[in-house]
């Protein structure tokens, strides 16, 4: 089982990468669950037309110990196991705890031997790589990292501390960085900018993402481009994507 987790600033359009990922490779005849860990909790919802699903949380504090895993775990486009982890109210509670207690439950349930992906993507914000929001690369749950970043300043700032906080934990035996992926956002000498970074934090860029409408499109009917248009540029480049993470060591 391939464990990956993918992070990245807010609004980078990590989980719209991360979704377009999950998309190509059910396409690529994959089995792969993918599990939202936002407190926004909309990871998956263009693997659900749209859709949001219930949250981990909410579901718990609803049924408590009678909560069983198809309360939380949604089959989307492809086959995809869709879920979210959620998070607390906003201004009350902790959200990297909201994770932590989400992932302990999904264990507890035996989740993923029972569902046995192929492929196992943990959609991470990326802002703060603190508590529960640094479990999927700190706990075992994920062996490889991949940040989305753009060229404009504060989505590599954020690059830049997500690959600090990697490199910490790898030192213990914990998730390896594997490079960036640009998701393109027409800013002047982008390509140039975010190579320069990846230089900096001995990486590199993984994949280029270049932008298109069709992405605005496909979110605007709740799909992915792969479910939008299967024969798109953007479809191969996604399935492109797919390709290389899974034949990465």
């Amino acid at each position: 089982m391939k464990k990956i987790a993918i992070y990245g600033k807010g609004g980078i359009g990590k989980s719209t990468t991360t979704s377009n990922l999950s998309a190509s490779l059910s396409h690529l005849g994959y089995k792969v669950m993918q599990i939202g860990c936002d407190p926004k909790s909309d990871s998956t919802k263009n693997l659900m037309k749209g859709k949001f699903i219930p949250t981990v949380l909410d579901v718990m504090k609803e049924k408590k110990d009678d909560l069983k895993l198809e309360d939380i775990v949604f089959e989307g486009y492809g086959g995809v196991l869709c879920i979210e982890a959620g998070g607390p109210t906003p201004g009350v509670g902790c959200a990297g705890r909201g994770i932590i207690a989400a992932f302990e439950k999904l264990e507890e349930l035996k989740a993923f031997e029972i569902y046995n992906p192929d492929v196992v993507i943990y959609d991470v914000l990326g802002d703060v790589v603190c508590g529960g929001f640094s479990m999927p690369i700190r706990n075992g749950f994920a062996n490889e990292v991949y940040i989305v970043t753009s060229g404009e300043m504060m989505s590599m700032y954020a690059a830049s501390n997500i690959s600090l906080a990697v490199e910490q934990f790898k030192n213990r035996g914990y998730a390896s960085l594997k490079g960036l992926i640009l998701n393109a956002k027409n800013v002047e000498d982008e390509i140039e900018l975010v190579e320069k970074l990846a230089d900096e934090i001995k990486s590199k860029v993984f994949h280029y993402i270049p932008r298109n409408k069709i992405m605005q499109q496909s979110e605007n009917n709740g799909r992915t481009v792969i479910e939008e248009d299967k024969d798109d540029k953007m479809s191969q480049i996604y399935i492109e994507l797919a390709n290389k993470i899974m034949q990465s060591n």
